[in-house]
């Protein structure tokens, strides 16, 4: 047993701007604990006379300044807690701050660059390393990964989680045994026999993750999530099994609703984040009070998850994450003084072993026969397990003869052995049934085999039936798709028609385009007919160029290559292409150093043998037993092939690093592409959804949505995509007739921008098809709000 209170540190975020000197100071003396000292500004509208406190002093076992990087978090934190686990015993580490202090970096890790892991993945690096090299023990790995999300327990490695809303997921449930041991109902396990298949449960977890912006968070995991290593070892042959489970926490950050001015939904998501940490309060209160007769863990379900790590059998391990900005002072206050209550609690930490339960059957099954054994010295007698033919035959005998005794008082002897007795009753039922079952079988034979017969022509004359029917609506299907074939054929046909008509038309018609006092030779109708099919000519060759798929419109991918290439992560993920073609080639220049170490190490393997056999015979030859000097070529080759080894090695360890990195990088890459495609169809959605709250009837799109920006890509995004603009509309908006299109043409861009608002909505080809009309608007729409911010 290991008895310690909860190790607690501190790590400062770094700031985003420079910092005014003499907000904090870390105080670091290796004789004593230690120590961060927050100092208060003096604020000047108090007047002179304030006696507010000015400075705060807290001590932790260790602060972490902001120029630490991850492998140093990782190395003094988590570390020891994951060796802990390796020798059996339960460890949790749990980051806690506000939100946007860097609890998510410091557990998870950032996605930009293979150096900012998290503890997350190092700890799972470290664990299956350790275990690949304690060949000793019989290792078995499980994951689980729960998220805590408004008081609701949900699996996020559950394969339902991208195909179900949340609400259908089902919940994850608390259980408790009589020992107040929890067990979750509805959370799955994972068996990860490396570590690449633990990245990938990890990724799958956090891709599930509920995020969302905030005004002090740009990605604000807005749940606790609770990331659990399950670890079983048993040295072979041994009775005993160590069962170990090391709980990686990331909690919610807190935030003043007051302060940070949200609503609706992110308001009921910061109610319950607030209230579950308020709860934990509570429970480290009680747990540092002395003679506390009741702990409140019941009150949330985080609080009753991590019961074992907050006062039980877990070695537990805090990190208090800080961003001492001047605006955030009282909370990184708040956040250390809720740390001093936290390292108040002490913990018990138990080996946890038990005995294998094949091994205790094994041990009871001797059990039983030693007992038989002794059984049978007492009564003289040794009983098998079964009774012998003979014996069987004299009581179905004595039973026969009992039941034919005519006399009320006979019985029936059997003797005191229990076998025997069980014997008679089940042969007396065993007669009861037959005499029952023989009368009831002559009435009911009959019509059992005119009953079977009926049902085995209905069951065929159902099945062919069936078959029948599904022939008909397949040769059904084939024909109405036929039937559209053919009718979009002949409506091509028709619109080309009428779009040479019209050309022509155009060009003999007197009147410009546009004029007002000209007469309207076309009605509304052709003029859409004639749009719809310019745009479907050009939408079909760009097509046909591109190799675009047939699912995304022409709008549609187009909008979403200009989104792909002015999204802020689109650097991102060219670095991580361009770094991880770097490690594939280096990557691919080691294995082939490694082939041709492989076979200079054979080559020199064959030619010292070689030279070993002819010393051999040399010899023999010479009637000598040994050879009266060492051999220098011999020794030289060896040299060689020692010096060859080592270079294999050296090679071979740096390749299974690469292979590591390049693992990771993929991951981080498909993270990336994950969340571009989700933005983009959040954004096009979005775009639809207004459109069809705003038909396009109005004739100014002032009120259209841009992309979505961020912050950091705002000043790059409006040059590109104002340079691509006009190229867009070449290619997606057919012109009303061939004469304003002529025009168009022979106009400056300056021009062609002005005269865009003004256009008539008439203008606007629609197909007739929802989808691809929704996709022509959405596509005019982002163009107009794009070309209006010029």
């Amino acid at each position: 047993m290991v008895k310690q209170t909860i190790q607690i540190f501190a790590r400062v975020k770094p700031t985003a701007r420079k910092q005014q000197q003499g907000i904090y100071s870390v105080d670091e003396d290796e004789k004593l604990i230690p120590s961060l000292e927050i100092i208060l500004p003096r604020d000047l509208a108090d007047g002179f006379v304030n006696n507010k406190r000015e400075s705060y002093k807290f001590k932790f076992q260790r602060i972490f300044d902001q120029d630490a990087n991850q492998e140093t978090i990782f190395e003094n934190i988590a570390k020891p807690v994951a060796e802990s686990v390796l020798a059996g015993y339960n460890g949790t580490i749990f980051a806690y701050g506000q939100t946007g202090s860097g609890k998510t970096f410091t557990i998870t890790g950032g996605a930009e660059r293979y150096s900012d892991r998290g503890i997350i993945p190092r700890t799972l690096s470290y664990i299956f390393e350790q275990l690949q090299k304690d060949t000793s023990k019989i290792y078995t790995t499980h994951i689980s990964y729960l998220e805590i999300y408004n008081e609701c327990g949900y699996d996020l490695l559950d394969p339902r989680h991208e195909a179900s809303s949340l609400e259908d997921l089902p919940k994850v449930t608390i259980l408790e045994d009589p020992d107040q041991n929890i067990h979750l109902k509805n959370l799955s396990l994972h068996q990860a026999t490396t570590e690449e298949e633990a990245l990938n449960l990890l990724f799958l977890g956090d891709t599930n993750r509920m995020i969302a912006e905030t005004p002090m968070n740009q990605a604000s995991t807005r749940s606790h999530c609770i990331f659990t290593i399950h670890l079983s070892s048993k040295e072979p042959g041994s009775a005993t099994v160590r069962h170990a489970k090391l709980h990686l926490v990331d909690l919610a950050g807190s935030e003043r609703v007051a302060k940070t001015g949200v609503g609706g939904q992110l308001l009921t998501e910061a109610k319950y984040i607030n209230l579950s940490l308020h709860y934990l309060e509570q429970v480290i209160i009680a747990l540092s009070e002395k003679h506390r007769s009741h702990i409140p863990y019941r009150n949330s379900m985080m609080t009753s998850v991590l019961r074992d790590s907050l006062g039980g059998n877990c070695m537990t391990t805090m990190i208090a994450t800080l961003s001492l900005e001047k605006r955030n002072i009282d909370e990184s206050i708040s956040t250390c003084r809720f740390a001093q209550r936290v390292a108040l609690i002490k913990n018990e930490a138990v080996l946890n072993e038990e005995i294998d339960p094949r091994l205790m059957i094994i041990r009871l099954q001797k059990e039983i026969q030693e007992l038989k054994d002794e059984l049978a010295i007492v009564t003289g007698e040794q009983r098998p397990e079964a009774l012998t033919e003979a014996e069987l035959l004299q009581l179905e005998k004595l039973i026969t003869s009992f039941l034919e005794d005519q006399d009320p008082e006979s019985r029936l002897e059997v003797g005191a052995d229990m076998r025997k007795i069980h014997h008679c009753f089940h042969h007396l039922k065993k007669l009861l049934n037959d005499k029952k079952i023989h009368g009831e079988s002559t009435v009911s034979s009959e019509i059992k085999d005119q009953d079977c017969q009926e049902q085995l022509k209905e069951e065929e004359y159902k099945k062919l039936q069936d078959l029948l029917q599904q022939r008909d609506n397949e040769i059904n299907i084939l024909v109405n798709m036929l039937k559209k074939e053919k009718k979009k054929a002949q409506d091509a046909l028709h619109l080309s028609s009428v779009d040479r008509n019209e050309f022509r038309h155009s060009q003999s018609s007197p009147f410009p385009p546009g004029n007002p006092e000209g007469p309207r030779t076309s009605s509304s109708a052709s003029i859409q007919a004639q749009d719809a099919s310019t745009f479907g000519y050009r939408s079909t060759l760009l097509q046909r160029k591109t190799g675009m798929r047939e699912e995304m419109s022409l709008g549609r991918q187009e909008a979403f290559e200009i989104f792909k290439r002015d999204h802020a992560d689109s650097v991102t993920i060219a670095d991580n292409k361009q770094i991880l073609k770097q490690r594939f080639a280096e990557a691919k220049a080691l294995g082939e150093n490694i082939n041709e170490a492989r076979s200079k190490i054979g080559r020199l393997k064959e030619e010292i043998t070689q030279r070993h056999l002819q010393q051999v015979a040399l010899g023999i030859s010479e009637n000598m037993a040994e050879p009266s000097m060492p051999d220098l070529l011999e020794e030289k080759l060896r040299s060689q092939l020692e010096e060859e080894k080592r270079r294999y090695k050296t090679m071979f360890i740096r390749l299974k690093a690469l292979k590591v990195e390049i693992e990771h990088l993929q991951l981080l890459m498909d993270k990336a592409k994950v969340k571009l495609q989700k933005e983009f169809e959040a954004w096009w959605a979005e775009e639809a959804t207004s459109l069809q709250v705003n038909p396009p009837a109005v004739k100014s799109f002032s009120h259209m949505k841009p992309f979505p920006q961020t912050p950091g890509s705002q000043h790059q995004r409006s040059p590109l995509l104002s340079d691509k603009s006009d190229v867009n509309t070449g290619k997606i908006l057919p012109s009303s007739c061939p004469i304003l299109h002529s025009q168009e043409q022979t106009r400056t861009s300056a021009s062609l921008d002005d005269s865009l608002p003004a256009r008539p909505t008439s203008s606007i080809p629609l197909t007739g098809d929802s989808q691809t009309d929704s996709d022509i608007l959405a596509f005019i729409k982002a163009r107009q709000s794009i070309l209006q911010k010029k």
